[in-house]
């Protein structure tokens, strides 16, 4: 069954946003629960296999703080789970995905694929472009509020 949102939907703004967000993360959260890896823990091996040369955990502490606002004492204890799991790995002073973690993103990969495919699916590119414009600059600004809170 495919839906569309009504010609008379709301205008964006931080409640359907957030509501889209949750919506999309819930539906992520399940099959990530399948597959005994948490959200944090899959952005966080995420960034280390696609990363361009094996980064530092300081490296991915700063890139998942970056991305997710996360608290970094938390963005440490996951890598301290990921690394107890094996699904990183210490090589020297950086890290690197070891087979095991590799294969737990493709497997989420594969099962979430045609979810995304279904949520995503049938919606208009120049939608989806006008979104995607809408969504950086809202990005941008709330990074820019969160540095003046913060500094």
């Amino acid at each position: 069954m495919t839906t569309t949102a009504s010609t008379t939907a709301p205008l964006a703004d931080a409640r359907t946003l957030g509501l889209a967000h949750y919506a999309a993360r819930g539906v992520l959260e399940r099959v990530l629960a399948r597959h005994g890896i948490t959200f944090q823990q899959q952005i966080v091996l995420r960034a280390a296999v696609t990363a361009e040369a094996p980064p530092t955990p300081d490296d991915l502490v700063a890139q998942v703080h970056d991305s997710l606002k996360a608290d970094p004492a938390d963005i440490r204890t996951t890598l301290d789970e990921l690394l107890a799991e094996r699904l990183l790995v210490a090589d020297g002073a950086r890290l690197r995905a070891t087979d095991a973690g590799r294969d737990r993103l493709a497997a989420v990969a594969a099962e979430s694929a045609p979810l995304s495919a279904r949520v995503w699916g049938g919606i208009p590119t120049e939608d989806l472009a006008a979104a995607g414009r809408v969504l950086a600059l809202v990005t941008e600004r709330a990074n820019a509020e969160l540095a003046a809170l913060t500094s």
